[in-house]
Order: C-alpha cells, then sequence, then structure tokens
C-alpha cells in the first residue's frame, strides 16, 4: 500500500524498515537483498511506479550505508489486466560483535521504563497514510507515506548506541498496525503488560494508536536508566518520549484500551484459527 501510494516512499521505507529490524537487536546493518514486484512495465504507469521505487532504495541504502547485494525481480504480475499493487521486499544482514549485547523484543522485567525513540507520542492523521487499519477498518488505501532518511540513519546508530551501553532491556521497531501493536506485541513476547501513563487520547486516537509514521521504535529500560537513555537520544538528535511502564497482566492504554493480557494473547494466537472457521 505504501508503494502504491507513492512509490518512491514505499521503497525507501521497505529499505528502512529491514535495516531497523537489524539496528533495534543492536546489530549494524551491513547489506540489503531484494525481490521486486510488480506489473507490467511496458505500461507507463507501473514504469514510473519500478523507476521510483528503485530510486526510493538506492536512496535509503545510501543514507543507511548497506548496499543491495543480491535480489531479482518479478514482473507483468496482473489480473485481468491489473497490475498488483508495487511490492518491493527487502531483507537485511548486520552484524553483532558480541552475541552477549543482543537486545529483545519483549518486555522483560516488571517495572521496566517504556519509552517511544523517534517521535512524540502525538496524533497526526497523516500517519494513517496507507496503514492496515485503514484497509481493514474502513475499506480505505489512501493517503501520502512520507520518510526522513536522516532521521531514520540517526535512530538506526542510537539503537546501536544504546546496545552498546546496555541501557537497553528490549527494542521493537513501529510497522504494521502502528504504536498500539508494537506495544502489544512487546507485552506478548515478554509475557509483561504494559501500563500506559500520561493522556494517551489526544487529538485523533486512531493515529495515536495504528498511525503506521517509519522510524519509530519502542524501547524499555531499567527505571534507573530512563534518564540516560533520554539523554543518549537528545543528544543523537532523536527526540525520546516515555510512555509507560512494563508489568503485570494487564494492557492499559488510558482512557482508550483497558484488556487482559491473557485475552491479548487469544486474540494474537488464535487468529489464523477463527480466520479458517476452525
Amino acid at each position: 500500500r505504501h508503494a502504491y501510494l507513492d512509490p518512491y516512499a514505499g521503497g525507501a521505507m521497505a529499505v528502512a524498515e529491514a535495516c531497523r529490524n537489524v539496528a533495534v537487536t543492536g546489530a549494524s546493518p551491513l547489506a540489503v537483498t531484494d525481490c521486486l514486484n510488480f506489473g507490467n512495465p511496458e505500461k507507463p504507469e507501473v514504469y514510473y511506479e519500478l523507476a521510483e521505487c528503485i530510486r526510493g532504495m538506492a536512496d535509503a541504502c545510501r543514507a543507511l550505508g548497506a548496499p543491495v547485494v543480491s535480489g531479482n525481480v518479478s514482473l507483468y504480475n496482473e489480473t485481468q489486466g491489473e497490475a498488483i499493487y508495487p511490492t518491493p521486499i527487502v531483507g537485511a544482514v548486520g552484524l553483532l560483535d558480541d552475541v552477549a549485547l543482543r537486545v529483545g523484543a519483549g518486555f522483560p522485567q516488571e517495572g521496566a521504563a517504556v519509552l517511544l525513540l523517534g517521535a512524540e507520542l502525538a496524533a497526526d492523521e497523516a500517519t494513517l497514510g496507507g496503514s492496515e487499519y485503514l484497509a481493514v477498518e474502513h475499506g480505505l488505501v489512501a493517503g501520502r507515506p512520507a520518510i526522513d532518511l536522516d532521521a531514520e540513519a540517526r535512530l538506526q546508530r542510537l539503537l546501536q548506541e544504546l546496545a552498546r551501553a546496555r541501557l537497553l532491556a528490549s527494542a521493537h521497531d513501529c510497522a504494521d498496525g502502528g504504536l498500539a501493536i508494537a506495544l502489544a506485541e512487546s507485552a506478548l513476547l515478554g509475557g509483561a503488560g504494559f501500563v500506559g501513563e500520561g493522556v494517551w487520547a489526544r487529538g485523533r486516537w486512531d493515529a495515536t494508536l495504528f498511525g503506521e509514521a517509519p522510524s519509530r521504535v519502542v524501547v524499555s529500560c531499567a527505571g534507573e536508566s530512563a534518564a540516560a537513555v533520554q539523554a543518549a537520544a537528545q543528544a543523537a538528535g532523536v527526540p525520546a518520549t516515555r510512555i509507560g511502564l512494563a508489568g503485570g497482566a494487564r494492557f492499559v492504554l488510558p482512557g482508550l484500551v483497558d484488556v487482559a493480557l491473557s485475552a491479548l494473547s487469544e486474540a494474537y494466537e488464535g487468529g489464523l484459527e477463527r480466520a479458517l472457521g476452525r
């Protein structure tokens, strides 16, 4: 959807997310591989999508220092003359010098401070462009996705720095589904609940929860380390906002969501079975 709405931004975002998924572990992204899936490039609009997507990917690779070292292309993907959405698939490989520094995605400890790196906790309706929420809940593919590659590079360097300093207990990027889904996944993966702090229902709550702006990562750390994380983020030019605490048996976003972690787990683990009617 992102590449359909803006092929340049969609290509850049695909590379950025793949490298971000390496950086959240504390590793340094080294290279990417790709599979470019498009319709008939003999049609001007499809050729435009292909060219712009590659241009976005190339700019992202330069910004993040991760060249394309392999890949393939699948073209002429159509049904009854209608092209598929332009779909760049990107995988990234990185290097972690010391496996003991690896950072996981789940909230690992009771009482850990949870912060959002890369953005403030704000409701910007533009972040809903191309989102899962708009497609699933409203049947819409609309908006104009965008990415700031300099901001992405700063965030990824910060994640590696924080991992080397052993300041992070977990890190998980915001991608499909937005912030609410990233928080829920970290809670489920770590077996620890989450209680948000402050006012969550500012402006458009749907954009706050489900907007898919890139260059954002949910991290957790020991309470006494939160100030050091925020100081490092400020020095790196990366926004950092404390948004809650990990722990307990519930998932709470004040004024918006209050659900047992067990109910989240049932929804997460049983979705395919329910979809198949079993």
